[in-house]
């Protein structure tokens, strides 16, 4: 479903986590609108009291059940049900326009046995069976459509255990809705999965919601006007953070939530001010306009870190790629947060190390509310310096030159290619030190001493920014990482977890990138270390990551809407035989792409306006490559250490094109 169409089949979504004492409701034609528009067009669908704070206004119950406070998932009531057969708590909404929807609540139960189900005109268009889970779990149901007068239900059915529900919400249908097909069913479930989870995570611009709402304040401090966003962070908090957002923001390209990109993108970048050093502010409201006060205590005292800074510009620069939107050259608060993220901010904060005519940027070593070094917040080592605020500012410097070429500002571009090849020039020859595996360097604290050992963020994210070089040195850093994260190193909580296979994709290892996708998927349905979050499932960038994962990992795919183009190669690990994902959106086209071993890809440009170029790239020297059977010459290359052949063809909308190697 194309963009412009969701803007016609308006869909409500409603965010009662936390819920205040009024109906949620939005508008899918409120998503065009600007970020600080202040209200909304006439819902199409309302769901009252989606949090029964006001006591079950307009929801239905049978004998045997009620409104209670004894255990809300947030707030301060919730919806219960008693054991035993035939009771329900239900509420009936009507439609007065099309739609297309997800809707998710948070549920716990004393035994199995009880039902989640939606119902459109009496009829069961989604349910699921609810086990046993005495924590709550976000289920999800769906996707439906609706069309103007359709009767909508959504209910909760008694079992053999009490049954609790809270917070209720209503999302819309994405715009792209991908799908995979493989020889491999795991990853079919788990990219079905994965992206009906993320999608249930998505705010709709029109929404009526709590503000500055946390663990503490579980009511938040006043509502706001929701604007294009999504969880990237702690479900019980009203709002979304820059580290998670980064990380998420591929996953959310692959479902064309281009929008909600843009407008959160924008919005960390318009609180990057002077005032605050240039730092973004570390979370959001989902107003894209307050600072979540959990983390934001005035323009001195905030949480900051040092990566996110330069994660920000490298995700706009993908974002870009992905949607081909202009606005990311265009628009003056993000091209100004480019700028003085890359520029003004590293000179800001460099002043403790001498690195010669090298600038790296540092943290205070004093906690995270005075600037970090590290995204590693469970270590008191008083970090000056960390590879992954390195790895991250190199990152930073290459898509600074991208986006400056993009713009036609050339001297730029050539000025931040030189920066990003001198600083990758001196971390491999002395700011790493000369040891390999466990004895690299991986960070200065503020006296000046190296560190070495594992250090988790601050250690994979070296390769996985691809700062070290290619060779014996970094293969045996991977090794090293891969054992650390196996053993008694391992983070306890499962969102560290999910760079891995970022990690090991980056550096061709896709065996082992396959492993840890694996792992973290058969880890969702285990209790997070923070309890008030849910199950790991339940972790926004669990899911949104599996899908960015599938889809530039395992497919290889590199987008380039702006130019009408893309790059794929075959990352399928080994016994995984083929592969093939529909619907993949880049700009305002669609594909089907499927890779048969790392010797065959097909593409289909299955709708879009102009032809795309299309390069295809499979590993090893091939003399040449047959393009639907006509053998043609193809180009060899070194790429990061590893030789790749290529060859670059032009597909038309409605064509389909078979690369293999011979």
């Amino acid at each position: 479903m194309t963009r412009s169409r969701m803007a016609l089949l308006s869909a409500v979504a409603l965010f009662s986590s936390l819920a205040p004492l009024f109906p949620l409701t939005a508008s899918r034609a409120a998503a065009q609108a600007p970020a600080m528009q202040a209200s909304a067009s006439p819902a199409l669908v309302t769901v009252s009291d989606p949090g029964f704070e006001a006591g079950g206004t307009a929801w239905e119950f049978t004998p045997g059940t009620g409104v209670a406070g004894n255990n809300p998932h947030s707030g301060r009531r919730l919806a219960y049900l008693d054991a035993g057969s035939g009771m329900k708590v239900s509420q009936t909404v009507t439609a007065t326009g099309y739609g297309a929807y997800v809707v998710s609540a948070w549920i716990a139960t004393g035994g199995p046995g009880g039902r989640y189900v939606l119902r459109v005109n009496g009829t069961a268009a989604a349910s699921l069976p609810l086990p046993a889970a005495a924590n709550y779990r976000r289920y999800t149901l769906g996707g439906i459509t609706l069309a103007p007068g359709d009767r909508l239900e959504i209910a909760f059915e008694s079992g053999q255990g009490w049954l609790n529900a809270d917070d209720v919400m209503v999302s819309p249908a994405a715009p792209a809705t991908p799908r995979i097909s493989s020889s491999d069913p795991e990853v079919v479930e788990m990219f079905a999965w994965a992206t009906q989870k993320a999608n249930s995570w998505v705010q709709l611009p029109g929404t009526h919601g709590p503000l500055n709402a946390d663990e503490r304040q579980t009511g938040g401090t006043g509502s706001g006007v929701y604007a294009p966003s999504y969880w990237a962070g702690y479900a019980n908090r009203s709002g979304y953070y820059s580290r998670d957002m980064a990380h998420q923001l591929a996953g959310a390209g692959v479902l064309g939530l281009h929008t909600e990109n843009k407008e959160m993108l924008r919005a960390f970048a318009a609180s990057a001010t002077a005032e605050h050093a240039y730092y973004p502010v570390w979370a959001l409201n989902f107003d894209n306009r307050t600072y979540l006060s959990i983390d934001y205590r005035g323009p001195d005292r905030f949480v900051r870190e040092v990566p996110a800074v330069f994660e920000l510009v490298q995700k706009a620069e993908e974002a870009y790629r992905w949607s081909g939107d202009s606005a990311y050259l265009d628009d003056p608060a993000l091209w100004e947060f480019y700028r003085h993220a890359t520029e003004e901010f590293v000179t800001l904060h460099d002043s403790r190390k001498d690195n010669g005519r090298v600038r790296v940027a540092e943290g205070t070593g004093q906690g995270i509310f005075q600037g970090v070094a590290s995204y590693n917040e469970q270590s008191d080592e008083p970090l000056a310096e960390a590879g992954d605020a390195i790895g991250s500012q190199y990152q930073a410097y290459r898509a600074m030159a991208s986006l400056a070429r993009a713009k036609g500002e050339h001297e730029t571009a050539a000025r931040f290619e030189r920066r990003s090849h001198d600083l990758k020039t001196y971390f491999n020859a002395t700011w790493s030190g000369g040891g390999s595996g466990a004895d690299m360097v991986r960070g200065y604290t503020i006296d000046g001493r190296a560190l070495t050992g594992w250090g988790k963020e601050n250690s994979w994210f070296m390769p996985m920014k691809q700062l070290i070089s290619p060779g014996p040195r970094r293969e045996a850093y991977l090794d090293y990482i891969d054992a650390q994260a196996e053993g008694e190193g391992r983070p306890d909580n499962i969102e560290a977890l999910t760079y891995l296979p970022d990690t090991f994709f980056a550096n061709n290892r896709a065996d082992t990138a396959w492993k840890w996708m694996r792992h973290v998927y058969a880890q969702k349905d285990v209790q997070h270390v923070n309890t008030r979050q849910g199950t790991n499932g339940d972790y926004p960038e669990v899911s949104f990551t599996l899908i960015g994962q599938t889809v530039q990992g395992l497919m290889g795919v590199t987008p380039d809407a702006p130019a009408r183009g893309l790059t794929t190669q075959s990352r399928l690990p080994s016994g995984m035989e083929w592969l093939s994902v529909e619907d993949l959106r880049i700009g305002d086209s669609a594909f089907t792409l499927r890779h048969d071993t790392d010797r065959r890809s097909t593409l289909t440009h299955a709708s879009g306006t102009s032809p795309y170029t299309w390069e295809a790239r499979f590993p090893g020297a091939h003399a040449a490559v047959s393009v639907d059977g006509v053998l043609r010459p193809a180009r060899t290359e070194v790429i990061d250490g590893v030789t790749c052949t290529s060859v670059r063809t032009r597909v038309a909308p409605g064509r389909t094109v078979t690369v293999e190697v011979r």
